[in-house]
C-alpha cells in the first residue's frame, strides 16, 4: 500500500510538485569540503524534496532544496583562517551574535559561527565581554548531530583558542571535554577537525594550567578519550623546557607518563612513551645526580653506583611501572 503511494507521488513531475508548494522557496547550498560532508550535507537537503525511489548521488556540488524558510540566498563553506576577510558593519554582528548563535536555523549558527571565527581574528576585544555567552553557545553547536555544524564549530574553536588563550581557562572544562569526545568518535572528517582544534588548543594555552585540566582525562573510562588526553599532554610538557618541567615538578609528570605505557590503546602508549623519553632527556640535563662521572671518580670508586634513573624511577613509581620506564629508556639508548 505504502509502495503503490509513494510510486503515485513519484509520477507527478518534479516541476508540479514544486508548483503546489507555494510558501516555500528555492535555496541553493553551496557544498564544499570533503565528499563525506558533500554526502551529509546533500542528505540534509534531499529530506525536504518529495519522495523518490531513485538512488541518491554520492556527491552533490550544487544542490536545490525547498525549506520553509526566510527568503534568501544559504551558503555554507569552510573558509581556513586565513581566507577570511574582516567584517563589514562589526557593531551590527557583535549586538546580534549570541541571538543567531542561539537560533533554531542551522545555517543561521553557521553563519554566525563564521562571524564569530572573524571577530576573533580581527575585533578579538569586542567580544570579551560576552566570551562565557559565546563559549556555551559554540559548545551547544559542537555537540550538535549536525556534522557539518559541528565542524564549523570545531574551526570556530580553534580560532577563539588562538585569540584568547589563557583567557579561556575558566571556560575550558566544557569545551576540553567535548573536543576529546569528538576526536575520539568514527565520524573521520569531524574527527580529524577536533583533533585540530585540540593541536591549536595546546598551543595557544600556557602548558602548566593545560596539564592540570587534562589530568581528570588520561584516566578517563573512555579509552579513546584517554588516548587523545595523552596526545595533548604530550605536546603540553613539549612547551614546558627545561624550566617549566622543574617547576611542574618531575615526579607528578614521570606518574602521568607511566600509567598510560601500559594502556590498551597504541595511541596512548606512543604518546606516554614519548614522553618518558622526553622527561629522561629532562632529567639528565637538570639533575645534578645525573652528571657523569670524571674519570678520577669512576677510578675511586669501591662499589657499583646506582644510576640515578633508575633509582628516581624506582623511587617515585611501583616496581612494576618502574620497570616499565626503564625499559623504555633502556631501548632508546
Amino acid at each position: 500500500m505504502s509502495h503503490t503511494a509513494l510510486r503515485n507521488v513519484n509520477a507527478v513531475p518534479l516541476t508540479e510538485r514544486r508548483s503546489n508548494s507555494a510558501k516555500k522557496r528555492v535555496m541553493k547550498v553551496v557544498l564544499s569540503g570533503p565528499n563525506d560532508e558533500n554526502l551529509d550535507l546533500h542528505r540534509n537537503a534531499d529530506d525536504y524534496l518529495q519522495p523518490t525511489l531513485a538512488p541518491r548521488p554520492a556527491i552533490a556540488l550544487n544542490v536545490e532544496m525547498e525549506v520553509p524558510t526566510e527568503p534568501g540566498l544559504a551558503e555554507l563553506e569552510y573558509i581556513v583562517s586565513d581566507d577570511l576577510k574582516d567584517l563589514a558593519d562589526v557593531d551590527t554582528q557583535v549586538m546580534t551574535l549570541l541571538e543567531r548563535l542561539d537560533s533554531k536555523e542551522w545555517l543561521v549558527v553557521c553563519e554566525a559561527l563564521t562571524h564569530t571565527r572573524q571577530l576573533s581574528i580581527y575585533h578579538a576585544d569586542l567580544l570579551i565581554p560576552i566570551l562565557g555567552a559565546v563559549v556555551a553557545l559554540v559548545i551547544k553547536s559542537v555537540k550538535n548531530p549536525r556534522s557539518a555544524l559541528c565542524k564549523t564549530a570545531l574551526m570556530t574553536s580553534t580560532d577563539m583558542f588562538k585569540a584568547y588563550q589563557d583567557q579561556l581557562l575558566d571556560l575550558l572544562d566544557p569545551l576540553l571535554l567535548q573536543l576529546l569526545l569528538k576526536s575520539s568518535q568514527d565520524k573521520r572528517f569531524v574527527c580529524e577537525e577536533a583533533e585540530r582544534t585540540l593541536i591549536g588548543m595546546t598551543t595557544s594555552i600556557s602548558p602548566q594550567p593545560m596539564l592540570q585540566k587534562l589530568q581528570p582525562y588520561v584516566s578517563h573510562r573512555n579509552p579513546r578519550v584517554r588516548a587523545k588526553a595523552a596526545m595533548c599532554m604530550y605536546n603540553s610538557v613539549s612547551r614546558l623546557g627545561l624550566d617549566g618541567i622543574k617547576q611542574y615538578g618531575m615526579e607528578p609528570l614521570i606518574q602521568l607518563a607511566a600509567a598510560q605505557l601500559n594502556d590498551r590503546l597504541p595511541e596512548a602508549r606512543e604518546a606516554a612513551r614519548k614522553l618518558v623519553l622526553d622527561l629522561h632527556t629532562a632529567y639528565c640535563k637538570c639533575s645534578p645526580d645525573a652528571q657523569p662521572m670524571t674519570d678520577f671518580e669512576a677510578a675511586n670508586l669501591d662499589f657499583k653506583q646506582t644510576d640515578p634513573w633508575e633509582q628516581f624511577c624506582l623511587n617515585k613509581l611501583s616496581p612494576i611501572t618502574a620497570q616499565a620506564v626503564l625499559r623504555v629508556t633502556c631501548i632508546a639508548t
